[in-house]
């Protein structure tokens, strides 16, 4: 079996790149300060019900009786299950028991289960330049989230909700290798073809899963379950289903189409460099030399990493 297309890292492939983790980081603030307002997998269907509605007028098509969609809907459901159904879910089902700076340090992992996961699962090869990239790129990580500080980064203490966002690395992992490695005969043409179809392809089935999930989480939780309306949650899934959702989606689905999910999984790095500079910012504090130095090391992970030629 060869290994998924890569192509070199043009500047508009690095801006498709490091558009889904900025509002990825985004994402987890949210996600956080909403732990209280609503339970994280009915913010999930909420989340994705919305960006339906706002897709609907221009991929509807894929709805039709006669679209393509229905005679492949096995193959939608599996994206649909991974990227919307459970991806999502348990990364605000992590974020409801753990805190931001382990959630981020933990899915910091990403590189090195996309490189497992396309060995093992898809035949791809570890090259020693893949293995070093996620080296670096991990060192980078693990600068901005000790602040510099050796100590800081060993007190960190792992808790339950932290295997939660590992299960969700793993989850994003099989996804993004099956946005290149499709199962046998591969998506539709004319869905694969129009981003705005291919997503909403994998919405419509993602939200069965995310239904059932949010309906089990109201089933099977505490009494105590329960939604607080009002403009904080109304603000919050907007964002959550225009950014993290439409916009991010389809920028990391353009960008591992150009370069390959494991070029493309260390970009998700820049998560936690963008979470610390966007929590710095609110609270006033400035980006410090750790931040400097990590981004460094993240983006050294990325050139290492990535072909010198394109093919």
């Amino acid at each position: 079996m060869s290994a998924a297309p890569a192509g070199r890292l043009s500047p508009s492939t690095i801006a498709l790149l490091t558009l889904p983790p900025l509002f990825w980081a985004g994402n987890a603030v949210v996600g956080r300060l909403m732990n209280q307002t609503v339970p994280p997998s009915t913010l999930n269907f909420l989340r994705w019900g919305l960006a339906l509605l706002i897709l609907l007028p221009v991929a509807g098509w894929v709805l039709r009786p006669g679209s393509s969609l229905w005679p492949q809907w096995r193959r939608f459901a599996l994206l649909g299950a991974l990227g919307v159904g459970s991806y999502n879910a348990l990364q605000y089902l992590a974020l409801k028991t753990s805190t931001p700076l382990n959630v981020t340090l933990v899915a910091s992992s990403m590189p090195v289960w996309m490189l497992l996961v396309g060995r093992i699962g898809f035949g791809a090869p570890v090259t020693p330049r893949a293995a070093l990239g996620a080296a670096c790129s991990l060192a980078g990580v693990a600068v901005v989230l000790s602040g510099g500080s050796l100590a800081h980064l060993l007190a960190v203490k792992l808790v339950p909700g932290d295997g939660w966002i590992l299960l969700a690395a793993l989850v994003w992992a099989w996804y993004s290798w099956l946005l290149v490695r499709p199962p046998q005969g591969g998506y539709a043409p004319d869905i694969k073809a129009d981003w705005a179809a291919f997503l909403m392809a994998q919405m419509v089935m993602g939200l069965v899963w995310s239904g059932g999930l949010a309906a089990a989480e109201w089933l099977y939780l505490p009494s105590d379950t329960r939604i607080v309306w009002g403009w904080p949650l109304a603000a919050a899934l907007l964002y959550v289903a225009i950014f993290p959702s439409l916009l991010a989606y389809r920028s990391w689905a353009a960008g591992v189409g150009r370069v390959g999910p494991a070029v493309a999984s260390f970009f998700v790095n820049l998560t936690p460099l963008f979470a610390a500079v966007l929590s710095g910012a609110m609270l006033g504090e400035w980006p410090q030399w750790f931040h400097v130095a990590g981004f460094g090391c993240i983006v050294a992970g990325i050139v290492i990493s990535s072909p010198r030629k394109s093919r």
